[in-house]
């Protein structure tokens, strides 16, 4: 038979590793998103000290590469103080005749179920800035959203 045909070892044609990716631009968190990067740090650097296996390990030390990062370079953002929308509101607004409810947060404490969303999200660059009371633009729409009511979520402040 031709070498040509012949595996070395299962390890020579597995996929290779990359790094967790960390989304381009500013690292801007909550007070509360800053405390849970923390969190998870620590909470990785214990799991890696008890796991004796060496590909859990390895996946636990990328995870842990790429939340050392994030807690690095997080920039805390407190809400604005003069009732606009920013990082760390709670925003009640008008879509389609929907009434809804959501806090912008960072990305890596975002949880859209748990009505938490990431700052970098398209309806939440469309809500930063504005006021209760006023209109804003999204999805093409002039006066698609009604903002109703802003004010701080004490949950980021955490």
């Amino acid at each position: 038979m031709s070498v040509a045909f012949r595996r070395e070892s299962d390890d020579d044609h597995k996929e290779p590793e990359f790094e967790l990716p960390i989304a381009v631009g500013p690292n801007l968190v909550t007070s509360r998103g800053l405390r849970l990067l923390g969190e998870e740090v620590a909470r990785l650097e214990a799991e890696i000290a008890h796991t004796t296996d060496e590909e859990t390990r390895k996946k636990l030390q990328r995870r842990l590469r790429y939340f050392h990062t994030r807690h690095a370079t997080a920039e805390v953002q407190a809400p604005p103080s003069d009732g606009s929308v920013g990082i760390g509101s709670r925003v009640t607004y008008r879509l389609n005749n929907a009434e809804r409810t959501i806090t912008i947060v960072g990305g890596d404490e975002a949880d859209p179920a748990l009505g938490c969303v990431a700052f970098s999200a398209p309806l939440a660059r469309a809500l930063i800035g504005a006021e209760a009371g006023e209109s804003v633009e999204y999805q093409d729409r002039d006066d698609a959203i009604t903002v109703l009511a802003v004010e701080t979520d004490p949950e980021t402040q955490a």
